[in-house]
């Protein structure tokens, strides 16, 4: 909306105050501005106020809005006077207001900084979380105009607003005055204000989430009169799937005595239901598409499924096009998922929902899957059906406009009903969010994500999201120190995720592997040291070994408290006449889930050659094995006894202990393959161990599952800033230095420090860099090493040669006058002029390793700090660890050791060991640095020289620039593309 004639062009319309909101029930609304067209609005939202609540708002009965009362509370300066209303469906349902006052309680303008606030919400829309949505959003606004604290008087009867005041998070005081309660908040957040507003938040978006994957009622909209069709597919794959409750099927088409399609009610519209739907799949063409949102949003509609193409994936048409679809949605309190969405299933007994194009359900399991493709959508569903694994949820976002990634971790942090998440991404909209919801779900349940276009530098077709500008190495690094499990393919992911839903978690890296095949024991053994792990020497039980010794060898394996899993390696059997007698797999089958489910609960994997009996016998052993009677020899063998099933999975503590009840799995011919999950919604029965046809990928996944399973014990006991740090760093001063340096006036695309600025601000925080005196001439040379003392090193600092002494730019140990008097006609003579040279001399510091300590701002991504080996190990082998700011201890010592080069730190081949101390502490001091002063972008030590005792920096660049928006500090709002 346009500022009125009225309003100052100096204050003019804010519209970035405008926001998209979850509320607590997961409807959607739009919080925005008032402005002067607001009036009759205003006035129709007032007569829908009952009578207490106007009471509880002007503390008397004021049964209208005076033309004098219309006129203030639409006219604001968007400064001293701000108002903002809550909208659904264009008609507002809440509004806020706050008016700057004195110390004495009269309306004032800046330096004041207090301001009286007061809200009032529709009778309807109460208890849907309004009020505090408004009071993150109205505080943020008063923040920004320089307002501290707000100034309330509320009836003590008027509990639920005490209540959003109480709950907010803020510091606050409360006194009874006059017969009402006074109460005054403290706008600064707070981390309990943070930690509110984010609980609400998942809440809310969780309670979205649930709203589209279990309604009550489903209309199909576009279903085709005649067979055939993508509305008309959609429909009979919501019927064939049992959905428990209301279906229609909607077309403009129908003729008007048409009572049924497929069986169900037949209509020509939403409206003309006359019932209650909950959830709507589209399925017309785009051009279409706003008549339907309409319909839908008109009628009570909760949230919509967009099947339709020709959105944002068609260019810059198909992208506004996208943009107004989701404005109108949530204008009407609706969530979309989609547009060119594949669709959604919920495997839930109590749901049975099938509202996607995939003709069969998945079989009901625990495992949750969201992928941006559908054509990915399409080759998981199938592949995991082929392995007889289950599913809780499956999502296919398409276009992912409105409903992301983001929101169905929200959902599965708390359900009940999924243990692991996997997860296919293309683009991450909100790559900060995105990292503190996974670390978030991921210390109670695995997480599982491959990326997809991760070299192109640009979003998929369709993904109108910002675009990041950071390595992919650092995206992955990123993942992992939130405890995400990254990995490269969809294999890998099934691979990862069937292991992950059936078996319990490692108490660490040591394997013991056990089969009747010397070569693929050792093959496997092989793998286990490539991915990090520890084995134990593989187990040669011989080609003569019976099911019976498998069990035998299994259990004591699993009963070994030096080994942390086991690795099964199997070939086939061969008999008397030279054939091989695949068909023994069931009897192995059963001997090996016997062993597993009643030894300790430690993660089996089952590694076959060629061994379809095998595999298929995993998948179908909670059947199956029910006859005891092993033998000693190769060959047909009755099936064991089955006992009773583990139940416990990784989701359910924070590490599985040896003796403690768990989960199995199990397999497939060509591929890995895994027992049929329950139907009922209940855990997985026992003896699903998975089994792979190749060694590399089951040690991959189990690699993979250590390294989760060390994350999440390390998870629950998180690191912190040491409180030393506090007593030798000056925040103050060092803001004082930035304001002064970027001045009044900064430019928005920064400006890099000079040496000397970089080490006063850097000198701040307890970080000391070398001087570095200029050079430009032989005599100037020589009076800087008379002022340093001897020895110095002379060095160039042009951009093409610094830091590259295998370049001739650098010259060490120069002990006296002549030697640098030499040197420095060696440089100029060798690699140019002293004013291209740029030449600067240093005193020598000792000897140690040369490192290299980074940190920059990513706009979308946040402060990121990085650490490498300097020269060739970071700049050719990219050689570099990363961590999201702010670090604690255990992340920076994670990172020093996180680099293929670490050994050089610790002693490699008999070399003294590096103060990694000092290392440390210098990270936590950068971390410091850039995320209590955000106008510090970027920052490079280079080089840092870790010596045994100490370090010396000895070179730093930094560049300031006005500090970008943090998006995820401010009010909940739903992303804007």
């Amino acid at each position: 909306m346009e500022p009125t004639p009225e309003q100052s062009p100096h204050h003019a319309y804010p519209d970035h105050w405008e926001a998209d909101v979850v509320l607590r029930d997961g409807g959607t609304a739009r919080v925005r501005p008032i402005t002067t067209d607001d009036a009759e609005r205003l006035v129709s939202f007032y007569e829908q106020v009952s009578d207490e609540s106007k009471y509880y708002r002007f503390f008397a009965p004021y049964p209208r809005l005076s033309a004098r009362d219309v006129h203030r509370f639409t006219h604001h300066d968007y400064v001293d006077r701000v108002g903002l209303a809550v909208t659904v469906g264009g008609e507002f349902i809440a509004t806020v207001r706050y008016d700057r006052i004195d110390d004495r309680g009269r309306p004032a303008s800046a330096p004041a900084d207090e301001a009286e606030v007061a809200f009032l919400v529709q009778d309807a829309h109460q208890g849907r979380g309004v009020a505090s949505a408004l009071l993150e959003h109205i505080a943020a606004v008063a923040r920004e105009r320089g307002i501290r604290r707000f100034a309330a008087e509320v009836l003590p009867a008027n509990n639920k607003m005490i209540k959003v005041f109480r709950d907010a998070g803020f510091t606050q005081q409360r006194s009874f005055e006059d017969g009402s309660v006074h109460l005054t908040l403290d706008l600064e957040p707070t981390a309990e204000s943070l930690a509110v507003q984010r609980a609400r938040e998942q809440r809310a978006e969780a309670r979205s989430v649930q709203r589209l994957l279990a309604p009550g009622s489903v209309a199909v909209i576009g279903v085709g009169r005649a067979p055939g069709g993508v509305g008309r597919t959609v429909l009979r794959n919501l019927l064939g799937s049992g959905f428990t409750g209301r279906t229609y099927a909607v077309n403009t088409s129908f003729a008007d005595d048409l009572g049924t399609v497929e069986g169900v009610p037949a209509h020509r519209s939403v409206g003309g239901i006359g019932e209650q739907v909950d959830l709507a799949v589209v399925a017309v063409p785009a051009d279409r598409v706003p008549e339907v949102v309409a319909d839908c949003g008109e009628h009570g509609v909760q949230g919509i499924v967009v099947l339709s193409a020709g959105y944002a994936e068609r260019g810059a048409e198909g992208r506004e096009r996208q943009r107004e679809l989701v404005r109108q949605a949530r204008s009407y309190g609706m969530r979309i998922i989609g547009p060119n969405a594949f669709g959604i299933i919920n495997t839930s007994e109590s749901v049975r929902l099938n509202a996607s194009l995939a003709p069969e359900s998945p079989k009901a399991g625990r495992i949750g899957l969201f992928t941006q493709s559908g054509a990915i959508g399409i080759a998981l569903l199938s592949g995991l059906h082929r392995r007889g694994a289950g599913l809780s949820a499956f999502i296919s976002a398409g276009n992912r406009a409105d409903v992301s990634g983001n929101d169905f971790l929200q959902y599965w942090y708390e359900d009940q009903g999924t243990d692991v998440a996997l997860l296919y991404l293309e683009s991450l909209g909100n790559p900060r969010k995105f990292t503190r919801l996974a670390r978030r779900t991921a210390a109670v349940k695995p997480v599982v994500v491959v990326k997809g276009a991760r070299h192109s530098g640009t979003n998929p077709p369709g993904h109108a999201v910002p675009v990041s500008r950071i390595p992919d190495a650092t995206v992955s690094a990123l993942m992992r120190q939130a405890g995400v499990i990254r990995v490269d393919t969809v294999t890998e992911m099934v691979d990862v995720g069937l292991l992950l839903a059936g078996q319990p978690l490692p108490d660490g890296p040591r394997v013991a592997i056990l089969g009747n095949s010397e070569s693929l024991g050792l093959l496997t053994y092989d793998a286990c040291l490539a991915e990090g792990l520890r084995p134990r020497p593989p187990r040669d039980l011989t080609t003569e070994a019976s099911p019976r010794d498998f069990r035998r060898a299994l259990a004591e394996a699993l009963a070994d408290r030096t080994c942390d899993a086991v690795i099964v390696t199997a070939i086939p059997w061969v008999g008397e006449n030279g054939e091989a007698l695949t068909g023994e797999g069931e009897v192995l089958a059963a001997a090996l889930r016997e062993a597993a489910t009643t030894g300790p609960a430690k993660p089996v994997a089952v590694v076959h050659v060629e061994m379809g009996g095998l595999a298929q016998a995993l998948a179908a052993a909670t059947s199956t094995a029910n006859q005891p009677g092993p033998a000693d020899r190769p060959g047909p063998h009755p099936a064991a006894a089955a006992p009773q099933a583990r139940t416990s999975s990784p989701a359910a503590s924070a590490a599985t202990r040896p003796g403690r009840s768990g989960a199995g799995a199990a397999t497939d011919s060509a591929d890995t393959t895994y027992s049929a999950d329950a139907t009922d919604g209940t855990r997985p029965s026992a003896g699903r161990i998975p089994a792979y046809p190749a060694a590399e990928r089951a040690v991959r996944a189990l690699a993979e599952v250590v390294k989760y399973a060390q994350w999440r014990r390390h998870a629950a006991a998180p690191g912190k800033v040491p409180q030393f740090l506090d007593e030798t760093i000056d925040e103050h001063a060092t803001a004082g230095l930035i304001e002064t340096l970027l001045g009044p006036d900064p430019d928005p695309r920064g400006r890099p420090l000079t040496h000397d600025e970089a080490r006063e601000l850097l000198a701040g925080y307890g970080v000391p860099v070398r001087p570095a005196l200029p050079a430009p001439d032989p005599e100037a040379a020589v009076a800087a090493a008379a002022e340093l003392g001897y020895p110095v090193a002379l060095k160039t600092t042009a951009p093409h040669l610094r830091h590259r002494a295998d370049l001739g730019g650098v010259r060490l140990d120069l002990v006296n006058e002549n030697a640098l008097r030499r040197a420095y006609d060696e440089l100029t003579e060798l690699l140019g002029t002293p004013a291209e040279l740029r030449p600067v001399v240093q005193a020598m510091v000792p000897r140690g390793v040369d490192t290299v300590v980074r940190a920059s701002i990513d706009a979308a991504a946040g402060a990121v700090l990085s650490f490498g080996l300097a020269g060739a190990p970071s700049e050719l082998l990219g050689d570099t660890a990363h961590r999201l700011v702010p670090a604690t201890d255990r992340d920076v010592a994670e990172l020093i050791r996180s680099i293929r080069a670490a050994p050089v730190l610790f002693g490699w081949r008999g070399a003294a060991p590096a103060d990694t101390a000092a290392l440390e502490e210098l990270l936590l001091r950068v971390s410091r640095l850039v995320d209590d002063h955000p106008e510090v972008v970027s920052v490079a030590l280079e080089p840092v020289v870790v010596a045994t005792q100490g370090l010396t920096v000895l070179g730093a660049t930094v560049r300031l620039a006005p500090p970008p928006a943090r998006s995820d500090l401010g009010p909940r709002r739903l992303p804007s593309y």
